[in-house]
């Protein structure tokens, strides 16, 4: 019977357990902090968003895309859902194509894994932060205080970003240690920074508006969706979705009124002496009005063209994801290491991301079938 080892008890990490524990291989999950599944249970905004049913490579960044369509194509979305619900619960997708659990309960997701990895009598070892990791004809795991060998190895322990959730980007080093390379690295599906300036009075504002990354005359990004004003700049599903392409000295230009033109906004604003009353929320109305005057041309081109210059990002502790990693280069189809036999990695440790919306979930998760049907056959 294979010994297979998996390094971190995230999403990947627990995906790839289940997996290879019901093809008859004797797993131990290797976890740093106090229990698994600490990140899962916050995701989707403690809703739980698991996939998305519009899971092409498109919505990636990597250093190989048609790998991770390949990898999508042998197990996407539908076969995720078929996996969860193998374990229990409903998952069902909303407008948007987010998929959910039916009650609406990250941690739930989590449960279903503990659940899942307790029937099948998993060892789930907490509380262990690997150290080095090597090869003699087996792989040694050292940790403080102790140590074991496997026959082969999944490192899915995560990369930088929400290092409240251990994720501080230390488990890179045992990939190094075989040779591997890193890109560079970089937060995620992370809020914006913005001269506060710019923002006073609108902290705690949300609305629905259409945002564009501005990258000097070339438009970058664009889409609709929540934009949450902070006392530094901007937050929210939109601004997560965004984030990916934003860097310092971009501009982002947001419609606060999507659904309206500009010629007829401006009538209305000419008409009525300005107001914004039942236009846009008050609060905003009234930032905008103080920024703008009640000049009828300028208000409306503050509702509909207000741009704010990106100075940064909020940083790894505030990301949902780490974009770079492992390139996909220097892994076969399989996520095993073309450097070592029998290593494998699943999840954000690679150089793989998605857009906001359920596709990084999804990526732990085909990325953990892979290295499962990999290591099986060490």
């Amino acid at each position: 019977m294979n010994t297979i080892v998996v390094i971190g008890g995230g999403a990947a990490g627990l995906a790839c357990a289940v997996h290879l524990q019901r093809s008859g291989a004797h797993v131990t999950v290797l976890e740093r902090g106090e229990r698994v599944g600490r990140k899962l249970a916050a995701t989707g905004n403690g809703q739980g968003n698991v996939t998305n049913v519009d899971c092409s490579a498109a919505n990636y960044f990597s250093d190989d895309p048609a790998k991770v369509g390949r990898a999508l194509a042998r197990f996407g979305h539908e076969d995720t859902v078929r996996f969860l619900e193998s374990m229990g619960g409903i998952f069902l997708p909303d407008v948007r194509g987010r998929v959910y659990p039916a009650g609406r309960q990250a941690s739930a997701v989590t449960d279903l894994f503990r659940g899942e990895l307790s029937r099948l009598h998993a060892d789930i070892c907490c509380g262990i932060q690997v150290r080095k990791l090597s090869y003699d004809g087996s792989f040694l795991l050292e940790w403080e205080g102790g140590h074991m060998r496997a026959d082969a190895v999944v490192l899915a322990a995560g990369g930088k970003a929400a290092p409240n959730f251990g994720t501080d980007g230390s488990a890179y080093s045992l990939a190094l240690s075989f040779g591997h390379t890193l890109t560079p690295l970089s937060p995620a599906l992370v809020r914006l920074r913005c001269d506060p300036a710019l923002v006073k009075g609108l902290k705690g504002i949300r609305v629905d508006a259409a945002l564009e990354v501005l990258r000097g005359e070339k438009r970058v990004f664009e889409g609709r969706g929540d934009v949450l004003f902070t006392e530094n700049g901007v937050s929210g599903d939109l601004v997560f979705r965004a984030s990916s392409y934003a860097r310092a000295g971009d501009v982002l230009q947001i419609d606060f009124l999507p659904d309206v033109g500009m010629e007829k906004l401006q009538d209305t604003l000419v008409r009525h002496a300005g107001s914004l009353l039942c236009v846009v929320p008050n609060g905003l109305g009234r930032a905008l009005t103080r920024r703008a005057g009640e000049d009828g041309a300028d208000l409306a081109g503050s509702v509909k063209r207000f741009r704010l210059p990106v100075k940064g990002d909020c940083g790894f502790a505030n990301a949902q994801v780490t974009k770079g990693g492992i390139p996909l280069c220097e892994t076969d189809e399989n996520l095993q290491s073309v450097f070592q036999k029998g290593l494998f990695f699943a999840g954000e440790i690679l150089n793989v991301d998605g857009v906001c919306g359920g596709y990084n979930l999804q990526w732990a998760f085909t990325s953990a079938y892979l290295a499962a049907e990999g290591a099986l056959s060490c």
